[in-house]
């Protein structure tokens, strides 16, 4: 599915244990999630499925419900100067599949399959007054990439990685805001057999405003730095009832493409969309 379901549609609800503790301005957290969920990325041959059309791909091997499969962590945060600050670390399976590559040559096909990872890193947050400042780091240790080495072990190299973002919030409009965003990827130790470079960084700014009526319109545009490629999805949401939403946008892709972005310069598309909650 990519990016383009929206944020409470795209995530997939989990089971899980959580115990937390409050201390002063402290707030401690452990999770445990016995039977993970993994990306649903659809079947081959779709339409933003990761692995280009006519290559051959075996079906996904996800990971036995067993103990040694479950995923664990912990987050402390709290108040330093007026600024939300919080540690984390999480172990787990990554959601994300890795493809394998299997045989060789013109006879090699993909499996993706998942990966035990580590992940530790940070949030700060704080409100400035006219706008609210956000920024987050994360460490991830186990995941493998792609090669375009012919030798690789599988197809794939080993690269710790670290994923950084910072943005602001600014209310804008009528009841509306503005969000600017700079993200950015580090690869340590890093291969350039993996066909990207040590840093693949980027910048997104979403609009948002009130219309006449239950009117309202959103503007997303994503690009990366490192290359030529973009996401721009502009929509007008129409409100129609408490329970009712109906949603009318074009998703459209452009640039390079060995880009995020690029790869899927031919999939624009215009949608309409209607939904009740309940």
């Amino acid at each position: 599915t990519f990016y383009l379901p929206d944020f409470e549609q795209l995530r997939i609800p989990q089971w899980a244990a959580r115990g937390e503790y409050y201390f002063g301005d402290a707030h401690a957290e452990l999770v445990w999630i016995p039977v993970p969920s993994y990306d649903n990325i659809g079947k081959p041959g779709a339409e933003f499925y990761p692995v280009p059309a006519g290559v051959p791909v075996l079906g996904e091997v996800k990971p036995s419900n067993s103990l040694g499969n479950t995923n664990w962590g912990g987050r402390l945060s709290t108040l330093v100067g007026g600024w939300d600050v919080s540690g984390f670390y999480y172990r787990s399976m990554d959601v994300s599949q890795t493809f394998f590559r299997l045989g060789s040559g013109a006879s090699s096909v993909f499996e993706p399959r998942h990966l035990r990872i580590n992940q530790a890193g940070g949030t700060v947050a704080k409100d400035m007054g006219s706008f609210v400042l956000k920024g987050e780091v994360v460490h991830t240790r186990g995941r493998q990439f792609g090669s375009l080495d012919p030798n690789a072990s599988f197809g794939l190299v080993a690269q710790n990685t670290l994923d950084y973002v910072v943005g602001v919030d600014i209310p804008a409009f009528r009841d509306g805001r503005v969000n600017l965003q700079y993200f950015a990827r580090r690869y340590q130790d890093y291969d350039p057999n993996i066909g990207l470079s040590r840093v693949e960084d980027g910048a997104s700014i979403l609009l948002n405003s009130k219309l006449s009526g239950n009117w309202e319109a959103e503007a997303l545009f994503v690009s990366s730095v490192q290359r030529t490629d973009f996401m721009f999805r502009p929509k007008v949401i129409w409100s129609a009832s408490r329970n009712w939403r109906v949603a009318f946008g074009i998703d459209s892709f452009g640039g390079q493409s060995s880009g995020l972005f690029g790869f899927y310069d031919k999939r624009d598309r215009g949608y309409a969309e209607a939904r009740w909650s309940f």
